[in-house]
């Protein structure tokens, strides 16, 4: 964690009133998580450090109080932190550094380095809370934006500015759909979040992305799965700051954060541990208001700046698309694509179910012709997938149903459309090309 304190104090050396007051406290109670110590006036958010036995320091930040005791949780999971240990505040963690310096570039929770080249030092400042848009004052989304995947841009368009939800079991192809779009897309720049993830995973991701040449235009937050809770919450807001300064550049941006669920299971961790009480399969309260608190600081910007495009991962934990978080960001978010795994069965990838999937502003970014076509397209799919068994067990015989017949003879042309290899980039034109070869 030296790395952390090391960032921080570039920052700032220490944290003071505007009468250079220091604020420091000693520890009264630990449980392995929570750090219960002396109450000093400081709010939620603020990041200290923490002696431990060791004769090192760890940090810590502010998530509570309680009987004029501060709380606070630990960012090291295994902290050797004793009765008496003094705590410092040395951040207000309200400000985080932002900046084209960030591209092409790993970040953690706290903007150190992760990719073993220079420390990063951002020209700009950004709160790692974001600024509220008024909403009256929001451009429209009326613009698609390619994302490089031609069952999105044909059957799913997305427009500049909207909020998508990628619903996926495990195993069925989410990480390689991402990396598609993080290298495909023609957004001006591509903020990755890679929040709990497998450490493996994370190297693997980065390797993709920046062997290509969208590394110039891509920066990555990665916490993985082993650290704290905290941390993947922070890491989260930490990439969402760095979308929404971007925009207010005037840049149109692709934020992918993968995923919303395991920030949803540290908020849930810190909820509990806080004594908050469980609801549906576990989260507190918080948990259900953190989440559109998040997404809401994507979108589209007020007049002269740019739009922050999100794509959100959810986790179906045994496929099942009606957990709470599912349920809450479907709510939220301006469309969702499931990923089937009966079409990674199939050999289908990216095995977007047409079906079940939805993009709330499509009918409003494209023309009508696009629009005909789309509908006509996942009508002919969703007959196929019904009559699907009928058909391979030979119980359908041909000019029985002209739809089933039409659906059949342009299966292969419809599995070319939402078929495509994980190195085969697709612009928004061919897309449509492709799609209008079906008749």
């Amino acid at each position: 964690m030296s790395l952390i304190i090391q960032k921080i104090q570039h920052n700032i050396q220490n944290y003071k009133t505007n009468d250079d007051v220091i604020y420091k406290g000693k520890v009264s109670k630990f449980d392995g998580k929570i750090v219960e110590c002396d109450g000093f006036p400081v709010p939620i958010g603020t990041i200290c450090k923490i002696e431990s036995n060791d004769d090192k320091t760890v940090t810590g930040e502010i998530i509570g109080f309680r009987d004029n005791k501060n709380l606070l949780a630990v960012h090291n999971q295994n902290a050797n932190i004793i009765a008496g240990a003094i705590v410092e505040v040395i951040d207000s963690g309200v400000n985080i550094e932002v900046g084209e310096n960030l591209l092409g570039r790993v970040i953690d929770a706290f903007g150190n380095q992760i990719d073993g080249k220079d420390l990063i030092v951002g020209n700009s400042k950004w709160p790692i809370n974001g600024k509220n848009i008024n909403p009256m004052n929001r451009k429209p989304i009326n613009e698609p934006i390619d994302v490089g995947i031609k069952a999105i841009n044909s059957l799913l368009t997305v427009g500049r500015g909207q909020r998508i939800g990628i619903i996926a079991g495990s195993g069925v192809g989410k990480s390689v759909l991402l990396g598609m779009m993080s290298r495909f897309t023609n957004a001006d720049i591509v903020v990755v979040a890679l929040i709990g993830e497998r450490g493996r995973e994370v190297g693997s991701f980065v390797n993709q992305i920046f062997n290509d040449s969208a590394k110039k235009k891509t920066s990555i937050v990665a916490v993985p799965a082993d650290m704290s809770p905290l941390l993947r919450i922070r890491g989260a807001q930490r990439a969402t700051s760095i979308a929404e300064y971007f925009r207010s550049k005037g840049k149109n941006v692709l934020l992918i954060m993968d995923s919303l669920t395991r920030i949803a299971h540290a908020k849930r961790e810190v909820g509990l541990a806080l004594g908050e009480q469980p609801t549906s399969k576990g989260y507190p309260p918080s948990v259900i208001s953190m989440l559109p608190n998040l997404i809401e600081r994507t979108g589209a910007g007020s007049k002269n700046e740019g739009s922050v495009t999100a794509f959100y991962t959810i986790l179906a934990d045994s496929d099942d698309t009606n957990d709470p978080v599912v349920d809450t960001a479907r709510a939220i978010l301006d469309g969702h694509i499931v990923l089937s795994r009966e079409h990674a069965q199939m050999g289908i990838f990216p095995a977007i179910d047409i079906n079940q999937s939805l993009s709330r502003v499509m009918n409003s970014i494209v023309d009508k012709k696009h629009k005909d076509k789309a509908n006509f397209i996942k009508k002919l799919y969703s007959l196929y997938m019904e009559n699907r068994e009928l058909i391979l067990m030979g119980g359908y015989t041909s000019g029985q149903n002209e739809d089933i017949d039409k659906a059949l003879n342009n299966w292969p042309k419809i599995c070319n459309l939402i078929k495509q290899a994980e190195d085969e980039r697709t612009n928004f034109n061919d897309s449509l090309n492709s799609m209008n070869n079906i008749n």
